[in-house]
């Protein structure tokens, strides 16, 4: 990355030269990012106009300054930063509060205009840089209310200690931003002021703390689930969404604790207890009534929240497993994570270290690892004693309650009671203010006032005879246990400060929201893992469709589960741990409902496998084996079907020749790969002939069109054949079948049963009905034969899947919503990937939308506890938030090679790494 030559406008002193830029390799990086900036330039003086045009000097003023020294009020001494030649920093004080100014001040250098979008996404406030277009999304945000929640965290709930190191952090941020214009931050700024003269505001530790209210929303469990499940009813009956929701097959795929029980004697868990053969859930099952399809308007509201983590909550998933030294070459343990989030530019994660010189009370951080702008602290790393990841747990934290509303109140228990309202005001750039009024009840916010559709949410739905007439319909409420203040933020600061096991569950108990699986490893050489967070008990009722709230019989106890009843492990016999999104444990072995709607277990189980085999081959795992384990592409549908499809008699000779692409595949997903290419056109094909056109039309694909038999629906009726023309509705992102490992269960289920009445496709065109399993096999074949015709040609011979599979990088404001000119000079790609849905590698793709990638590995880790200098890391895109930067994208050709760079942690091995040094002065 250039620095600077000359102090930023707003700090005073002197500067150094660029160390990166007196080597050969940064003098040809830097004159190609001055070409860049060229180019750039000329192209936005002859496509933008508007009578003014940017510099190269605009271009280049929100460059950060990487070397010399800078004053930064605030600071008791000095702060150095030391960047590699990734522009990676790691930065050494000798206080918690210089820390943790300084973090503040180094990741607005880098990534200030991600940040405030963030705080104004997470208030409801992206209408004021924005526009108009953002008011109904941020009348949806400000119903959730999670900026209220967060100054309610930060007023009542935080310790002293946290508060503390937020106004540092937030006072660092404030000092960067101090003197500066906004082209002075981020090209980005300079874009905006074409049409909006928007001027960024001091940032507040509040900022920081609602944040993790975003990040617990995308991770909210099975809300979309239980929307979903609720459509269905409109087309399918209860037996057949059942079909598409399986239970998780524990048989074949391992939870993450296998062993313990909670204790008779003390009533907590025990990873050493057995648990009694008369365990059962302590929730009752199916005792909800479900929506109607009216429950699309808030599907399609949710399409149209900002995701920071993935499309609309769905399908994010993670990898992260543990070695004990019994089984590497190390002696020691190796810990891998790859959080699988929606691909983004710049990378929701930002590589830092964050060490004091001499740890003692007044300076007690010696950590690094994967931090979020925006939010002081390492989220995923490790210390100089213990290592940690995340997977997402999954718990379902969130229930949509039915309510019946008359008035100024809502029916409960025979009564009606009063709404809880409040205005909020919403500022529009170039608009008028818009107010609003947010209601909620007992259960929570009332999320159906945000659509004029939702006002007659459940107007046909099946209620029982004890429900109250539903007249005009009812509202509905959204319950999540994010919206009580909570001590989330408390549990980084602890987690970064964990020496050993104990600490660190003590760190996990406070992880509220969102629920995460913890791991854990130390240089005395032990592994753990803790499944935190605050999950409900509900009183009746199991989570999987809305309930109804007029009954105090489908409510939440008072009392999440506690945490000293939440599963855990601590040196399991195996020797290993494996969390990749799968069940946490037998729910006939736990008296806890955590959630029906875990991740299938593909990964997991895949992981297990590669760990197994190299333990029963007698060998020793190394950190290039994790790596190895980390690329992994292997297609466990395809070794399912395959075989089958290989069976089949194929008459057309096109068909036959991609046909016998299959043949002695190894079932691995390869960039080059004709035969993966072929395979999951296949496997989408028989998703959609087999599941996908018998959805309603809510969860099909926006603008895909059938003729289907009338449903309650509307729409142009053809009279002949008594169907209706209906066409999907959701983002093709989000709509289903997604082709996951949930629907590799549906299909596995339905394999010996050859005549299901899911293999029944009705004619199309020049095709002829199926009847069978092997009929529509061979129509899914035949079509996918020719939709790769039409996507990569006629001859099977430059077939690749990668050429489908692609990844476009796409910054997430201007480059999504921009000018197209401003989307071509800030996005970055296409880049063709190996993996796929549900592969260890997990590249994943919605099998109902098309090929493009949706879910990406944003980060990969391999931690050498103990050598933690031998550690390898390496991020999605880069350390910068610029776009013309040399460090906006440096990263990601090796990420999709599956390459790690070297991870410095210790001094020595910093300052071998250090390219560029800037010392933050005090006054």
């Amino acid at each position: 990355m250039p620095a600077n030559t000359t102090a930023p406008s707003g700090s005073t002193g002197t500067t150094g030269s660029a160390g990166a830029a007196g080597a050969k390799t940064g003098r040809k990086k830097g004159r190609r990012a001055r070409l860049i900036v060229i180019v750039l330039v000329l192209a936005l003086v002859a496509g933008i106009g508007y009578g003014t045009f940017w510099s190269v000097s605009t271009v280049r003023a929100s460059y950060p300054q990487t070397t010399g020294s800078t004053k930064l009020e605030g600071l008791d001494g000095n702060v150095d930063v030391k960047r590699d030649s990734y522009g990676i920093p790691q930065l050494y004080a000798d206080s918690d509060a210089d820390l943790f100014r300084a973090q503040g001040f180094v990741q607005a250098q880098d990534r200030f205009w991600e940040m405030d979008v963030r705080r104004h996404m997470t208030a409801g406030r992206l209408s004021e840089m924005f526009g108009s277009g953002q008011v109904e999304t941020d009348s949806f945000l400000r119903t959730l209310g999670w900026r209220k929640v967060a100054q309610e965290e930060y007023d009542n709930v935080l310790s002293e200690e946290t508060k503390k190191n937020l106004q540092a952090y937030a006072d660092g941020v404030n000092a960067y931003l101090k003197g500066r214009d906004g082209k002075d931050i981020s090209v980005e700024y300079a874009a905006l002021g074409f049409t909006n003269d928007y001027k960024p505001s001091e940032w507040t530790p509040v900022d920081s703390v609602a944040w993790l209210k975003a990040m617990a929303w995308d991770l909210r469990g099975n809300m979309q689930d239980e929307i979903d499940r609720s459509l269905m009813t409109s087309r399918l009956d209860a037996k057949q969404i059942e079909d598409l929701y399986p239970a998780y097959p524990y048989d074949k795929h391992r939870p993450i604790v296998d062993q313990g029980a909670i204790s008779p004697v003390t009533g907590k868990f025990d990873p050493d207890a057995t648990p009694s053969d008369s365990i059962g859930s302590d929730t009752a099952q199916g005792a909800t009534e479900g929506l109607n399809t009216q429950l699309s308007a808030l599907s399609d509201t949710l399409d149209q929240i900002p995701a920071l983590l993935g499309p609309n909550g769905n399908g994010i998933g993670s990898n992260s497993w543990v070695v004990s030294g019994n089984y590497t070459t190390t002696s020691k343990p190796l810990l891998a994570n790859d959080p699988h989030l929606a691909p983004q530019l710049p990378s929701l994660w930002y590589q830092m270290g964050l060490h004091c010189r001499e740890i003692s009370a007044k300076c007690q951080y010696d950590t690094a690892g994967y931090t979020f702008s925006g939010m002081p602290g390492v989220i995923i790393g490790h210390n100089q004693d213990i290592a940690w990841g995340f997977t997402n747990l999954g718990a379902d934290v969130t229930d949509l309650f039915l309510e019946k509303v008359s008035g100024d109140g809502y029916l409960y228990d025979g009564k009606v009671k009063p709404f809880t309202t409040r205005e909020e005001t919403i500022k529009v750039a170039g608009g008028k203010d818009r107010t609003i009024t947010i209601r909620e009840t007992n259960n929570g916010p009332l999320v159906s006032d945000r659509s004029s559709e939702m006002e007659k949410v459940g107007q046909k739905a099946p209620v029982t005879n004890s429900a109250p007439d539903r007249a005009d319909g009812y509202a509905v409420a959204l319950k999540w246990t994010a919206l009580d203040p909570g001590k989330s933020m408390d549990a980084v600061f602890e987690l970064n400060r964990a020496k050993d096991f104990k600490t660190f569950r003590a760190a996990a108990e406070h992880f509220e929201v969102p629920s995460q699986n913890l791991i854990y490893a130390d240089t005395d050489g032990n592994i753990g893992y803790q499944a935190p967070g605050k999950i409900p008990v509900r009183v009746d009722g199991d989570g999987t469709m809305p309930s109804p709230g007029w009954s105090s019989k489908y409510g939440w106890k008072k009392e999440p589960i506690p945490f000293d009843e939440l599963p855990y492990e601590y040196n399991p016999k195996r020797g290993y741990i494996v969390t990749a999104n799968q069940a946490v444990i037998d729910e006939k072995k736990y008296p806890h409902l955590l959630t029906k709607d875990w991740g299938y277990g593909s990964r997991s189980q895949r992981i297990d496998d590669l760990i197994q085999s190299k333990i029963k081959g007698g060998g020793k795992i190394s950190t290039e084996d994790m790596q190895k384990m980390q690329m992994d592409n292997t297609s466990e549908i395809a070794a399912l079907l395959v075989p089958e499809l290989m069976k089949i008699n194929v008459s057309d000779k096109s068909v036959r020749e991609a046909q016998k692409l299959l043949e002695g595949w190894d079932y691995t997903q390869e960039s080059d790969s004709a035969a993966a290419a072929y395979f999951n056109a296949v496997w989408r094909n028989i998703l959609k002939l087999g599941f996908g056109n018998k959805l309603p039309k809510e969860l099909r694909v926006k603008g895909e069109c059938l003729n289907v038999p009338r449903a309650g629906g509307s729409g142009p009726v053809d009279e002949q054949n008594k169907l209706v023309r209906e066409c999907g509705q959701r983002d093709a992102d989000s709509a289903q079948p997604d082709g996951g490992d949930r629907w590799y269960k549906v299909v596995a289920d339905l394999m010996d049963d050859e005549k299901s009445d899911w293999w029944k496709a009705p004619k199309s065109g020049r095709d002829e009905p199926t009847e069978n399993r092997d009929q529509l096999f061979a129509r899914a074949m035949e079509d996918a034969r020719w939709e790769l015709t039409a996507k990569l040609g006629k001859d099977i011979s430059t077939w690749s899947w990668g050429r489908l599979h692609q990844l476009t990088l796409k910054n997430q404001t201007l480059g999504t919503e921009g000018p197209g000119l401003l989307q071509q000079v800030l996005n970055r790609g296409p880049w063709n990937l190996g993996g796929g849905e549900a592969a260890v590698n997990a590249t994943g793709w919605n099998a109902a939308g098309g090929y493009e990638v949706v879910w990406v590995p944003s980060m990969r880790m391999v931690v050498n506890v103990g050598d933690w200098d031998k550690s390898r890391w390496i991020n999605l895109t880069g350390a910068s938030g610029h776009a013309f930067s040399a460090h906006y994208t440096d990263q990601t050709d090796k990420w999709v090679k599956g390459e790690l760079l070297d991870w410095s942690f210790g001094t020595n091995a910093v300052a071998k790494s250090t390219t560029d040094t800037l010392t933050l002065r005090r006054p």
